[in-house]
């Protein structure tokens, strides 16, 4: 479609592209760490297992930690500041680095309830979109 921007994500493979996406993740099935994003070379860190599977994270946590970012880093980093960005921890046990969205920075808070969503991060020069997942607060 004529005028339709390009979307790309981030980096390929980070997430399913279902209609309630999640991040795609690595499990050993021989000592049950849990690594994001998924292991490419196979092999287990923890235990040198080259058994490993794909496996699909949740996509509601907790946040572990976080910080408010007022100066734009250098180069990689293209969005908007201020910016808040640290960790989620998911019920698998590990924690994830995010950027946070959908709340006023002032009221993000460590064990508030997050859940993950898709959304835009940048735009480039030629007009294509980045898109990267991100959590938010849960709303009841």
């Amino acid at each position: 479609m004529e005028g339709e921007k390009k979307r790309v994500p981030v980096r390929e493979g980070l997430w399913t592209s279902e209609e309630k996406p999640q991040l795609i993740g690595s499990e050993c099935t021989h000592c049950g760490e849990v690594f994001f994003p998924k292991r490419e070379n196979g092999l287990c860190s923890y235990c040198q297992s080259s058994n490993l599977k794909e496996i699909k994270l949740s996509s509601k946590g907790k946040i572990y930690s976080y910080t408010v970012v007022m100066q734009r880093p250098p180069v990689y980093y293209k969005a908007e500041v201020p910016y808040a960005i640290g960790f989620v921890e998911l019920p698998e046990g590990i924690r994830v680095e995010a950027l946070f969205t959908g709340c006023q920075l002032e009221d993000l808070r460590v064990g508030m309830d997050v859940e993950m969503l898709i959304d835009k991060l940048h735009e480039e020069e030629d007009g294509t979109e980045v898109y990267c997942y991100k959590f938010k607060p849960v709303t009841n």
